[in-house]
């Protein structure tokens, strides 16, 4: 195998890599490419009213599980004077408020943030059946019990299997014209459509639990959740909407509470009640990858640069924008013919500008070099060995550097207060550097080298500090295979640089 070939299966196959999980992080993740795009989270509002006694109040409400297609993100509490603690019963997971000697009307405010997953939705429902106790309709009058039998019994004539019964039951409670039944069961049961349908389910020994939830929509107020069923025929569970009966799970669909005892109870007050809101608002992808639950659905985030903490990110922010800095420094330099001093100092010097900004980075670099190039050639002078003139270089750069911020600290001028982000050691060995190639090639050559260096600084800068390049570098860190294959392509080329067509002009005409 050539080393021409090798080269090219190394950087398509460090390119493939790259661009295979950009798209699987923009394609399926969800993961803007570009900066700046926003998701849309969801705050849903639990607001609990009631009216205190002067007694000891406790108030419980269900709490959302972790579910399918839709995050949770976060939650708040406003409950002045309440204690508040999470529990975990067998029915779930619930909230519950304390408070002695309740007095008046009394409002609690619980709500969440969730965000709807991209990609595909697949809804799973319970998988395990439960057990439930059998019902025998025993609690009802001996009309009602008949009426439901009978009612029964007519759905069972009209069904085939299990979910075509719980359909048709559904149906005969939703009818414009109910039947006569329906009519005596709702009128005299004591209880909602949901509770009914569901009790007569399970007097036909069908496993079935109730399901609240609500439409993750824009600006709704004051709503009420939407009741559903999950029915269990032996082999798989499907949904019921008692309004639509049998029914796919929509995507927006968000289960607020599965089974369990009530949605809220209210012990020691009178007059509760208890409402929602919903509010959608635009959020930076950012804040969603900074939550850590997000982070856990996806091995490829929970490698990722997002589970670092806080200050190691933003130390990575700019780490990871050197390779980009170091590709412009290639192709100026491959591709331009541009001659700098030293090979990757520029990415350095770019880096430093953008904390001190490019025009003020500019006016205390040349200043530092300048002072310095003066000092050591005095230092040449007394002709001491090259490890101790490089250190005394550096201690003048740092006194230089000191000198330059208590001046601009008293001037007012603070951009010159940012001169400390300047490499030292690069500045020392750059004065060495020019020091020398001025003993030896002249005043020509440090300017060529030095001005060059400055260009391809100026270049990286603007790169370096372009908002795309940052979210780019720090989002999708798996571009770096894509630079480094141009890299190594580059390496390999070995035609005419720009300057050098400048150069053989007047050969060419």
């Amino acid at each position: 195998m050539s080393r021409k070939f090798q080269v090219l299966l190394i950087a398509l196959s460090l390119a493939f890599i790259g661009f295979f999980i950009v798209w699987y992080k923009v394609g399926v993740l969800g993961i803007p490419f570009l900066p700046h795009e926003k998701r849309s989270v969801y705050k849903i509002g639990a607001e609990i009213s009631f009216e205190g006694k002067n007694k000891p109040v406790l108030v419980s409400m269900a709490l959302p599980e972790p579910q399918e297609g839709i995050q949770i993100l976060s939650q708040d509490v406003a409950s002045s004077g309440f204690g508040y603690a999470e529990a975990q019963t067998i029915t779930g997971k619930r909230a519950e408020w304390s408070k002695r000697n309740v007095v008046g009307p009394q409002i609690l405010y619980y709500s969440i943030e969730v965000w709807i997953e991209p990609g595909e939705f697949k809804p799973e429902l319970p998988l395990v059946p439960f057990e439930q106790e059998i019902e025998t309709l025993s609690d009802l009058p001996d009309t009602l019990r008949n009426t439901a039998k009978n009612l029964l019994d007519d759905v069972r004539l009209r069904s085939a299997d299990i979910h075509s019964f719980a359909a048709q039951l559904i149906h005969d409670f939703n009818a414009k014209e109910p039947s006569q039944a329906v009519k005596i069961l709702l009128a005299q049961g004591g209880e909602t459509k949901l509770e009914m349908i569901s009790r007569l389910l399970k007097y036909r020994k069908i496993l079935v639990r109730n399901i609240y939830g609500l439409y993750l929509e824009s600006e709704r107020r004051n709503i009420s959740l939407t009741p559903m069923l999950e029915v269990y025929d032996g082999k798989k569970w499907q949904l019921y909407d008692l309004k639509k009966g049998k029914v796919t799970r929509d995507k927006n669909f968000f289960v607020w509470q599965q089974g369990g005892d009530s949605l809220i109870d209210v012990t020691g007050a009178t007059k509760s009640n208890i409402r929602f809101s919903l509010n959608e608002r635009q959020v930076p992808v950012e804040y969603l990858l900074e939550k850590q639950e997000l982070l856990k659905k996806a091995a490829i985030l929970d490698f990722s640069l997002f589970s670092l903490p806080v200050s190691e990110q933003n130390a990575y922010r700019h780490i990871l924008l050197v390779p980009f800095g170091a590709l412009v420094v290639v192709l100026l330099r491959i591709i331009g013919g541009l001659r700098t001093s030293g090979t990757f100092m520029p990415v350095l010097i770019a880096l430093a500008f953008m904390e001190t900004t490019l025009f003020a980075g500019l006016i205390m670099f040349i200043l530092i070099v300048g002072m310095g190039l003066v000092i050591r050639s005095y230092l040449s002078t007394l002709n001491l060995l090259l490890v101790a003139r490089i250190s005394a270089v550096m201690i003048v750069v740092i006194v230089i550097m000191s000198f330059m911020s208590i001046l601009s600290f008293k001037l007012g001028i603070k951009e010159v207060l940012t001169v400390t982000f300047f490499p030292m050691i690069i500045l020392a060995w750059t004065i060495e550097r020019m020091s020398i190639l001025w003993e030896e090639e002249g005043a020509k050559e440090v300017f060529i080298q030095g001005g060059g260096s400055l260009i391809v600084a100026v270049f990286a800068y603007f790169v370096m500090s372009d908002p795309f390049v940052s979210h780019i570098a720090f989002n999708f860190p798996e571009l770096l295979f894509v630079v480094l294959a141009a890299i190594i392509m580059l390496g390999r080329y070995s035609g005419y640089r720009l300057s050098e067509l400048i150069r053989f002009k007047s050969m060419m005409d």
